[in-house]
């Protein structure tokens, strides 16, 4: 019988070569990765790399485990309920590796994020608060790090914003732009929101695959984020790819604008060439009017 106390992470790691060499395993091990919210979609990476071996973590999370997260949050149990979240998830990744590395923080990681930045190069956004978002993204420009994210999207998605790319609140044209952190207000927070919704119904099919009455309660504020398990978890494997392939020094063709991955089509989704998008645009600017109109 093999002896579970005893811990070889070349044996842990050993059916994963194949898919990566040797060398890109050795890279993994030494590799680090700061993952901002483990809950779902960033506890879903979180789990992802952990299993593929990456040595080095700081995560954070501000919040407790709920029984409504136990729909799709992979360290969701009913005996979780109650407790931290990145404490829960620190404490499931040393059962899984010994030896990995954990810097665990809570709420005071955005005072950090600036040195959080320069000292992990891979960043996962598994957030959902937009104004943490924006420090992190700004952060890591400033360091040199990369971001890699998800879209508010009823599909999953992926995007790598690297250092030279525009962040998505100069992209999205955010009403932040150019405000200190301490001078955005909810307001710019809310419009920021919306522009994201409005990126997602262009260049994806997102809307076809959600109840439109429950997404504009959503966008109007009355009713909590939609989340579906195969959806989450789908989105934090597409990260965690993206994430191994940058400390693996592979490239890949994921940009800081990203995709859509329609399961129930069987196909990927890409954004819309200029001319379509802008057509498209105002179509769903005048369908999202209509539709805070009824939530309202």
């Amino acid at each position: 019988m093999e002896d579970v106390t005893a811990f070889d992470y070349a044996e842990f790691t050993t059916r994963n070569l194949g898919f990566v060499t040797e060398a890109e395993q050795a890279a993994l091990r030494e590799g680090a990765v700061f993952v901002a919210g483990v809950g779902g979609m960033g506890g879903a990476c979180f789990l992802a790399l952990v299993r593929a071996g990456v040595g080095r973590f700081a995560v954070c999370d501000i919040d407790v485990f709920e029984t409504s997260n136990m729909n799709r949050q992979v360290f969701a149990f009913t005996d979780t309920v109650g407790q931290d979240k990145a404490e829960v998830a620190c404490a499931a990744a040393r059962r899984i590796n010994p030896e990995v590395e954990i810097e665990r923080l809570g709420a005071e990681w955005v005072d950090q994020v600036a040195d959080l930045a320069a000292r992990y190069p891979v960043i996962v956004n598994g957030t959902d608060d937009i104004a943490a978002g924006i420090a992190l993204y700004r952060a890591a420009k400033a360091a040199g790090a990369t971001v890699i994210d998800a879209y508010a999207s009823p599909l999953p998605s992926v995007i790598v914003v690297r250092p030279s790319d525009p962040r998505p609140e100069e992209r999205l044209k955010y009403p932040t732009r150019g405000k200190a952190l301490d001078a955005i207000q909810p307001d710019d927070l809310r419009a920021s929101f919306m522009k994201e919704l409005e990126y997602v119904m262009v260049h994806s099919s997102s809307a076809r695959h959600v109840d439109l009455g429950a997404a504009a309660a959503l966008a109007a504020g009355t009713a909590k984020r939609m989340s579906f398990a195969p959806m989450v978890i789908s989105t934090g494997c597409l990260m965690a790819y993206e994430a191994l392939w940058l400390l693996m020094g592979r490239r890949s063709r994921t940009d800081c604008r990203g995709w859509f991955l329609n399961a129930l089509a069987g196909r990927t989704e890409r954004p819309l060439w200029a001319p379509v998008a802008a057509m498209k645009g105002m179509v769903v600017r005048a369908f999202m009017t209509r539709l805070l109109k009824g939530a309202a």
